[in-house]
């Protein structure tokens, strides 16, 4: 390890720890932290939280072989494909893609879920059933918690829209729990603590960084890598637990802080960003619906959390003479009414009196029948969120490969297939998605029909700017790799040769696609130059530029290099990863080969 790394790095840690010491010994609270915190968890601790986290680290480690490669674990059976495939049910909410998708969510949920545990508390609150075995404190921190926290991701695995893998749901739900108890801090938390912790805990890890300036290779826009719905589903999961939790226990947040915490979350944690496929690699993103949304769904959850306590049906709609929903003044104000005056004077002061109580009683009863209708307007949405997964998930893959060459693997099929139809989304030709059409996929296609998986683990693009992708497939307890490698010729002027190899894992190199022919766009001598590949060879035609199709092209293998080859009266060098063409001392060039970053 570098030494002025590790230096840098602990100036960087000794600096966040003086700088907090500074500000303790500025702000004097009434209450110590470690008191509040006390309060309400055993030793001050969220031991649930913790003890989740250790889960999800161990489920990452061990179940996906992350101990075997901490950067590239086993994915594809992890994830969340289908209700025939139950493993991925199981595991994909707690699994993640790689090791900056597990730092993530850790630091996410390291960020909310002790603030949801807070609020949810380690100690019964009062009117609770003291003496119940639930009451016990470590029961409500080891057990009840992450009890809770399991089914959330289950249930976030169940409804998710999409074979989706990661914790994110869940940290979604321990925000949206969190939210309506806290607001302002769940949203400082969200949006500011965890970016903060991520970035420090980069400047520990490489305090000093070289970057250098480089392609990157195609992929789609940072918003349509989000799974949104699984995100909106775990979201709205934590505010109906964390509404029955207030309602229970008979509190209720500020509303504005609690509209302004919801949307600007929203906002934050792009919750707007609502999508869908298009053809030819394209995305639709429906920005403005989606800030609708936000906004709409800000407002139906304060109303929600913050409803009166007063009765559901208006004064108006009871049955007249009916004492039994009469508040203790109106009664008295009728008996005085009853008991008339003897002195003659105008009794318009206890109507005016009534009005008020009633008036009074009328503005409770409508913010209840708000409230419990904005309840429901949740209650809907998250059934929305949970309904429209449904179809995706009963779905069974039963198409098979139509490759010539295809790597088996204990159930898996590995091929290389362009141009087929991906079996996983489906088009929705309305609106503004009437262009939609069946989606076709190229690249390396993994799937499994016992599995019922089907994934374009490597897109075609990705292949051409890399040259060499590796897929890791598997299940509990082993892994293997496939090695998909690209090489090919780019005529001048033209559209490139390619070929596609797949290697399993027992080193058998196989062809897996051939392109078609592309020719170059020049002639020389009245003859033309054709790149192809036939059986797993490149191989170079010329023909006779002279319109008369009859006449079979000359075919020679492309030459190696600084070898030379000759074909239709023509001599074919090779040089420097470049074919040149030579003819009565002129020299063209016709092909370079295909480099990859």
């Amino acid at each position: 390890m570098d030494p002025v790394a590790v230096g840098f790095g602990l100036v960087v840690l000794a600096v966040l720890v003086g700088s907090a010491a500074v500000v303790r010994l500025l702000y004097r609270p009434e209450r110590p932290w470690s008191e509040v915190a006390r309060a309400r968890l055993v030793w001050g601790v969220p031991w649930g939280s913790i003890l989740v986290l250790v889960g999800v680290c161990c489920v990452y480690l061990f179940v996906q072989d992350g101990v075997t490669d901490f950067t590239d674990p086993v994915t594809i059976p992890y994830r969340a494909w289908s209700y025939f495939s139950p493993l991925g049910m199981l595991t994909a909410s707690f699994s993640h893609a790689d090791a900056g998708h597990l730092l993530g969510n850790l630091v996410g949920a390291a960020a909310v879920a002790p603030i949801a545990e807070y609020a949810w508390g380690h100690y019964p609150e009062d009117g609770e059933r003291a003496d119940s075995r639930l009451a016990d404190p470590r029961v409500r921190a080891l057990v009840v918690f992450p009890a809770v926290v399991v089914a959330v991701g289950l249930t976030t695995s169940l409804f998710a829209l999409g074979p989706v893998i990661g914790f994110s749901g869940v940290v979604f739900a321990f925000a949206g729990f969190a939210i309506v108890h806290y607001p302002i801090a769940t949203l400082v938390a969200a949006v500011g603590l965890q970016g903060a912790l991520l970035t420090v805990l980069e400047a520990l890890r490489r305090p000093i960084g070289v970057y250098v300036a480089e392609a990157s290779p195609p992929g789609p826009p940072s918003w349509a890598t989000i799974a949104i719905q699984g995100h909106g589903l775990g979201f709205f999961v934590g505010i109906v637990l964390g509404v029955l939790v207030l309602r229970r226990r008979n509190r209720s947040p500020n509303p504005f802080h609690l509209w302004l915490a919801v949307a600007l979350f929203g906002f934050a944690k792009s919750l707007w960003a609502i999508y869908w496929f298009g053809d030819q690699n394209t995305f639709v993103l429906l920005r403005g619906p989606g800030v609708v949304v936000v906004a709409v769904l800000a407002v139906v959850v304060t109303v929600a959390a913050t409803g009166s306590e007063r009765p559901l049906v208006p004064r108006r709609l009871r049955r007249e003479g009916d004492s039994s929903e009469r508040s203790p003044s109106e009664r008295v104000l009728e008996l005085a009414r009853g008991s008339g005056r003897t002195d003659g004077g105008d009794p318009g002061g206890l109507d005016r009196v009534a009005a008020i109580v009633r008036g009074a009683r009328a503005d409770g009863s409508d913010r209840r029948y708000h409230r419990y209708a904005a309840f429901l307007a949740v209650l809907l949405v998250t059934a929305a969120l949970m309904g429209m997964a449904v179809p995706a998930n009963v779905l069974v893959v039963e198409e098979e490969t139509t490759a010539e060459a295809a790597v088996e693997i204990e159930g898996y099929t590995v091929t290389y297939e362009e141009n087929v139809q991906n079996q996983l989304v489906s088009p929705v030709a309305v609106g503004p998605l009437e262009d939609a059409v069946a989606l076709e996929s190229s690249g390396v296609i993994v799937s499994s029909d016992e599995r019922q998986i089907w994934l374009d683990a490597v897109t075609s693009r990705r292949l051409a700017f890399s040259g060499e992708e590796t897929v890791i497939v598997g299940g509990p307890g082993w892994r293997e790799s496939v090695t998909a490698e690209r090489t090919g010729w780019e005529p001048v002027g033209n559209e490139t040769v390619y070929q596609v190899r797949l290697e399993g894992p027992d080193g058998d190199s196989r062809l897996a696609y051939e392109s078609n022919a592309s020719r170059a766009d020049v002639r020389i001598d009245g003859r033309t130059v054709t790149v192809a590949s036939a059986d797993g060879e490149f191989v170079l035609e010329v023909a006779a530029d002279d319109g008369d199709e009859a006449d079979e092209p000359t075919t020679a293998p492309v030459p190696t290099e600084n070898e030379s080859t000759e074909a239709g009266g023509l001599e074919f060098e090779h040089e420097d990863g470049t074919v040149y063409a030579v003819s009565n001392e002129t020299e063209v060039a016709v092909a370079t080969e295909e480099t990859y970053d």
